[in-house]
Parts: structure tokens; sequence; C-alpha cells
């Protein structure tokens, strides 16, 4: 007998799986972070992971999302042939609707990031649809569904070749890694998909990271196949690039490659990688008929106790009456605690107060001597001052740094991971300073707004200038106003320290 599905079972579950992981981490996630976290010797990389901890069980406790952006979301459904659908709507509208029901939930609202017509007005839908869906017919009569929210930091890393047939993949994975700098937030995953066509080598890829985190299993059991043999490989020598977490230097850049391949032409050997950040999000579930089928929240117990210590050397710094002289004295690497107002801006806000400046007129805000922090927020629940605010990918704001500081007085800026050459030149040049927040800590950062107002651009949406009144918001000086960056000299630090030391990666 045929299975019966029903709309409303299919939409609750893709709602359900979207609200769950927003908040929760997979546990092997955790447990692998916290492993990291247990034997990083980098003092910066180790604080870092501590916050990435101290977030996710914050936002496994308060329900709210372990980063500000929320994804955009993909699903792979694998529809029984037996299955008989109780239904108005296609599959496609039936994830779409669960999408737009997850993202629009009053009591956990979740960023809207999906913009129509990418190449031209790049108008935001409003509730983060539509998916990325990819459809299978397969024998049976069961709904088998993965659901994720892939952040925009780090699919904008995906790296593809259309290597020669002889080409070493490891080669190219250890070429490709570095380049990817530190905007898509290790520790993470990586997803190699290698083979197929070069469409399908991508799909490989992203459905890779849907997999658990095993390389130690994998390790005490040993390689059985090629794709097996590469993830012991790649994991090793990725994590000795001495990359670590942020970009700032360290043993742990990934936490577990997966490897997905395909028979391919025999002309070619497309790979593709695409990594998963520190808000790793994903889940699964099956529907049998029987109803929804809803998520079962993990133990907090799994969830590790984590405190940060504010040692001696943490200098304070009140945002209100810093000084060009107070932000030259500011070295690479020193942990800053800001009290305070900053603005906020990222690409949407920077490009409107470009076109601006370059007509000659007037800015909406006054920026001489301040901090712009970029940022788009999720919008509050309850008592909330501002949801989970964490930086985005810095160097996306590099081509419009230079005119920021020469135009506008501007003292520095917050991001998330490195900046490049253009923009070290501009800060350089200025004296200025480029400090970095934690990507995957937006709840914990969010702790520390006091206030938030819109005070520019506010049809921009989350985009819009903000003015934040922050207390011990945490920092690191990661270009200081010599230019120089931590994410040159960490990484390189203990690429060094790993090599002379032979610091077993696996423990």
């Amino acid at each position: 007998m045929a299975t019966l599905i029903r709309q409303q079972d299919f939409i609750e579950s893709v709602f359900d799986a979207l609200q769950f992981i927003s908040y929760y981490h997979p546990v092997d996630f955790i447990k692998a972070v916290h492993e990291a976290y247990e034997r990083e010797q980098s003092v910066a990389a180790k604080d870092a992971l501590a916050q990435i901890l101290i977030n996710s069980r914050m936002c496994a406790e308060g329900h709210r999302p372990i980063c500000q952006d929320t994804g955009i979301v993909t699903v792979f459904v694998e529809v029984g042939m037996e299955v008989r659908w109780d239904a108005e709507l296609s599959v496609e509208e039936m994830v779409n609707a669960g999408v737009r029901k997850a993202y629009q939930h009053p009591d956990n609202v979740l960023r809207a990031s999906i913009l129509a017509d990418p190449d031209g007005a790049r108008k935001n839908t409003g509730d983060n649809t539509p998916a990325v869906i990819h459809m299978k017919l397969v024998p049976g009569a069961k709904v088998e569904v993965h659901v994720a929210a892939k952040g925009g930091g780090s699919e904008a890393k995906t790296k593809f070749a259309m290597l020669n047939p002889s080409d070493s993949v490891v080669d190219w994975v250890l070429e490709q890694v570095p380049k990817m700098g530190a905007g898509w937030c290790p520790p993470g995953m990586l997803g190699i998909g290698i083979g197929g066509t070069a469409e399908k080598a991508m799909q490989l890829a992203k459905e890779a990271l849907l997999d658990p985190i095993d390389i130690h299993d994998l390790r005490t059991k040993g390689a059985s196949t090629r794709a097996e043999i590469l993830r012991l490989e790649l994991f090793e020598k990725v994590n000795k690039l001495g990359i670590g977490a942020q970009g700032l230097g360290g043993l742990t850049t990934v936490l577990d490659v997966k490897v997905k391949d395909y028979p391919t032409h025999a002309a070619n050997k497309p790979v593709a990688i695409i990594p998963n950040c520190a808000a790793t999000r994903h889940a699964h579930f099956t529907l049998d008929g029987s109803g929804p089928a809803l998520q079962t929240a993990p133990d907090l117990a799994d969830w590790p106790e984590i405190t940060r210590e504010v040692s001696a050397s943490v200098k304070r710094v009140d945002l209100n009456t810093v000084s060009k002289e107070d932000v030259l004295g500011w070295q690479p690497g020193d942990t800053l605690l800001l009290s305070g107002k900053m603005l906020t801006g990222r690409d949407a806000a920077h490009k409107k107060m470009v076109d601006l400046i370059a007509k000659g007129e007037q800015l909406p805000v006054d920026l001489s001597g301040r901090f712009i922090y970029y940022v788009g927020p999720v919008d509050p629940v309850r008592e909330e001052v501002v949801g989970p605010a964490g930086p985005t990918t810095a160097t996306r704001m590099d081509k419009f740094t230079r005119t920021m500081l020469e135009k506008t007085g501007l003292l520095g800026m917050i991001g998330k991971a490195e900046r490049g050459p253009l923009a070290i030149e501009a800060i350089r040049d200025h004296q200025a300073v480029y400090l970095m927040a934690v990507g995957g800590a937006a709840y914990l950062v969010s702790k520390a707004i006091k206030h938030a107002e819109v005070v520019a651009f506010p049809e921009l949406g989350m985009e819009a200038i903000y003015e934040f009144d922050v207390q011990d918001m945490p920092v690191t000086v990661a270009v200081d106003s010599a230019g120089t960056s931590v994410h040159q000299t960490g990484p390189a630090e203990w690429r060094d320290r790993i090599e002379e030391q032979a610091i077993n990666i696996m423990p």
C-alpha cells in the first residue's frame, strides 16, 4: 500500500528542522570543536574556539541563531516511488512554505538574506525564499530530507577546477585553502567533490558536508577507498598549514574533510571544494505517512562549560573618547574590550556612502574619529536590544576602504577574517586600524550591545546603518596602524612551529 504524505506534515517538518538548526549545532561538531580547544596551543586561536563554544551553548539554551547569517537554505529530497501526496502544492512550493514559516517565526526570527535579481536590483525577497532544492526519485515508500542552512561567507570561498586527469587533487586543495583566507570561519569542514561534470562535482561537495564528523574513527579503522585515503591525507596536511581558528594561526583549521566522487569523462577531472563554517547547520528527517517528523533536542550536557578569562594584558577601549594616538599604540594580536558607541555598515551601505561622496553630497552620519562594524544583525525578539550580530567578511569592503578613510575621517573598522592588500595599504597610509570579531559567536557578541537604533538608510533592512552602544565587546587587533596583519603573521608562525616541532595533528 502506498504511503500518503500530507502537505502540512512536510511543511511543518521543514519548518521545525530549520528552526532547530538555527540554534543547535550538531553534537559531533561541538565535540570536535571542544577537542580542538583542549589541545590548541595558540592563545588567540584558543580564545576564538572558546567564544564559539560559549556562543553555541548560549544559543542552545536561548533558542536564538548561532550566527547572524542564518544562511541560504539547501534541501536534498529523496522521494520514494511508492509515495502518494495529499497536497495542493508542488514539493518545491512545500519546501519554500516551510522556509518562509521558519524564517518569520516570531519567537526566533531568522535573518532574510536572499536577494532576487542578483545582478540587478538585488531586492530582498523578505522571507529567505526560494531555497535551493535537489530531488531524486528512488525506490521505497518514504521521503528522506536533508536540510542545510549555508552561510554566505563560507559559500563565497567555494573553489572549482577542471583538473587534467594526471593532476594531483591533494596539491590543488593545498594550493586553494590558503587562498580561501579566513572568511569561511574556520574551524569547520571541507566538502570535496570529484568527478562527474562541473555541476555534479559541486553537488557532491555540498552533499559531503551533510555527513557527521568521524575522521578519528576513520583513522582508527584505516582507509579502504581512494576517497578515504584522500580524507586522511588532506586532514593532516591542511591542518599543518597552520591557518588555525579564524585564520589567527594554530593547530586546527579543519575538523574533518569529506570526499565524494563520481565517474567522470576520460578527459576530465572536475574537483570542487565547499567549506562549512563554524556555524555548521544541517538536519535530516524521514516522512513515512505517520505525521510530521520533528527534531529531538540534544542533551545540553554534551556542551562543555567554557569560560573566557580576561587577562591583565587585555586593553579596555572607550569608543566615545578613543583617539588616533591610542590607535597608534595598539599591536597586532592585542585583545581589546570595546565600550561606547559604534556605527555599523556593510556592502550596500558602503556603496551608498561612496556614491554620495563621489557626488559631493553630505553623508547621513558623521564617521570622523569613529569605528564602523561590518554587520547585518538579526531582528530582535522579546527583550533583546538586537538579535545575533556577528561580523561579516571584511574583504567585501576592501574596495571602499581607501575612500572611506580619506573622505570621512573614519578611525577604524571591525569585521570578520583578513583584509586584502588594497585595504591594508589604505589602513597603513591613514594610520587607521582593523579589528577582528569572531565569526560564529553572533549571539555572544549581541549580549555586549546595550542599545541599537537605525540612523541611516532604513530602506536597506538588515544592511541599514545602525548605531550600537556596546559594553566590553571582545575584538582582536588584526591590522595595526603600520599595516601588519595577524592573518599573515599568525599562520606563518604556526606553520613553522608545526613543522619544527612535528606536532601531531591527530590526537
